[in-house]
């Protein structure tokens, strides 16, 4: 492979893995928020257990999601020297205001809430995990608010063969951040919420701290059915906007070559191929495709052969068609996993509606168990097809991939690399695994339980605990 895949495989692989724990601590953070003010405003010290016993899990995936997030800022110097030169002036700044205003802000009251539990008032010690929360998506807004440079260029001006920052406040309402930042943060909150879900389901199915869990459980599946249906609503928004600034993205999420004609129908599932720029065996729902890029039933979408045309024409020769088969089918797996957690989230309020959480469906827990590694997929599947439906650019209009790799690396190097980091990211996962295990299996009561307390009656004999 030439250094320009390397870098690319490299960058994907250590982004997809950071990527895992981002959405976990911003997800929660915020349920650690909110069990605490009910700690706060009931009394209730279980709830304050349950901030307790969660926030363990968030300090393990915030300390793992840091070293890995390091390595993401080093390698635009490392492997993509020439994008830094070239953008560093508009790119670099988010990304420094992200490090010295959202993430020392998170890192502060993070302190504060570990050490400060009998050390400051309790009101005080919830408004620390309250900025917490919200440094954690004050960083997620200045990081997307780079992405969504790229994605849709705005702000700048080109000066000496630089592209230079001329409009800070076009850049922060750049319409493309104003729809990637919520369905980017929603999708992180249920993230956070199907972890705890999945963590409850597993310790209930097991009839162990019954009630601890249960009341988890609860919280966790309100925040999760709501953001699972606002990710819904913000996906819809930012493809209606995929067709105004990146048509070419559009038409290969749904393997359309040629226009759509009018009304337009969207494409269950197809096979791709590429070589002969056809989609054969197609499954399609009439009317569809013209709903979601218009909100009505009419309207025509432009195939990727007219839209090479018109590339070809804008930005000189070359292939602008993405790797099709990558975009068309992360899409779907995003749609189907997104899908499947509305299903979820919607049954497990219908069972606390009719107040049959007491004894809920073992079967029922089993899938809500699994269900904690929907969110990954859907995270993982949607970057992916917001990345690769972008190629050849790094910028969008601006600069190829191609253009943005350094000059003076080999593959040799690249490849190296690669294979370190891939291992080193193996071992961490590993390792943040066997926490996460231990803390669970200890449960909440664990320091009590060292000196032979229990403050759980419903782990007696599995008394009160559903069959």
């Amino acid at each position: 492979m030439d250094t320009v895949m390397l870098s690319r495989i490299q960058f994907a692989s250590t982004t997809i893995f950071h990527y895992f724990f981002v959405p976990v601590s911003i997800g929660l953070a915020l349920l650690i928020a909110i069990m605490e003010t009910m700690y706060v405003r009931k009394g209730n010290d279980e709830y304050k257990r349950m901030a307790q016993f969660w926030g363990k899990l968030f300090l393990i995936n915030f300390a793992v999601g840091v070293v890995t997030g390091i390595l993401q800022e080093f390698q635009f110097g490392m492997n993509w020297s020439d994008y830094s030169r070239f953008v560093g002036d508009v790119f670099g700044a988010p990304l420094a205001i992200e490090a010295l205003l959202a993430f020392f802000l998170e890192s502060t009251f993070i302190g504060i809430w570990i050490f400060g539990w009998d050390k400051v008032s309790k009101r005080v010690h919830l408004l620390s995990i309250w900025l917490v929360a919200l440094g954690t998506m004050l960083s997620a807004f200045w990081i997307l608010l780079a992405n969504s440079f790229m994605q849709h260029p705005v702000g700048f001006a080109v000066n000496n063969g630089r592209a230079e920052m001329n409009d800070i406040w076009a850049l922060v309402t750049n319409g493309q951040l104003l729809v990637e930042f919520p369905h980017t943060v929603l999708a992180a909150y249920a993230t956070g919420a199907f972890l705890v879900t999945g963590i409850s389901a597993y310790k209930l199915l097991k009839k162990q701290d019954v009630s601890f869990f249960r009341k988890s459980f609860e919280i966790a599946a309100i925040v999760g059915i709501i953001s699972s249906f606002g990710v819904a609503i913000a996906g819809h928004a930012q493809a209606q906007y995929l067709v105004e600034t990146q048509p070419m993205k559009m038409a290969a999420s749904e393997g359309l070559w040629d226009d759509s004609g009018d009304p337009a129908a969207w494409t269950v599932f197809a096979n791709i191929d590429p070589d002969n720029k056809i989609s054969t065996h197609e499954m399609k729902i009439p009317y569809m495709l013209s709903f979601l890029s218009y909100s009505k039933f009419s309207g025509s979408v432009k195939g990727m052969n007219t839209l090479q045309a018109e590339y070809e024409q804008a930005y000189g020769p070359g292939d602008y068609i993405p790797p099709v088969r990558t975009t068309f089918w992360s899409f779907r797996i995003m749609v189907a996993a997104g899908s499947l957690m509305i299903l979820l989230g919607v049954y497990a309020i219908y069972l606390m509606w009719r107040k049959k959480m007491e004894r809920p469906n073992t079967w029922f827990m089993r899938f809500m168990f699994w269900g904690l590694l929907l969110p990954p997929i859907a995270n993982t599947s949607g970057w992916i097809m917001t990345e690769m439906g972008r190629q050849p650019w790094t910028v969008f209009g601006l600069m190829t991939t191609e253009d943005s790799v350094s000059p003076n690396i080999t593959s040799g190097q690249v490849l190296f690399s690669v294979i370190s980091f891939t291992a080193i990211y193996a071992i961490l996962g590993l390792v943040l695994v066997g926490l996460f295990i231990k803390v669970i299996k200890k449960g909440p009561y664990a320091m009590d339980n060292d000196h032979g307390e229990s403050h759980d009656p419903y782990n007696k004999e599995g008394s009160h605990a559903f069959s």
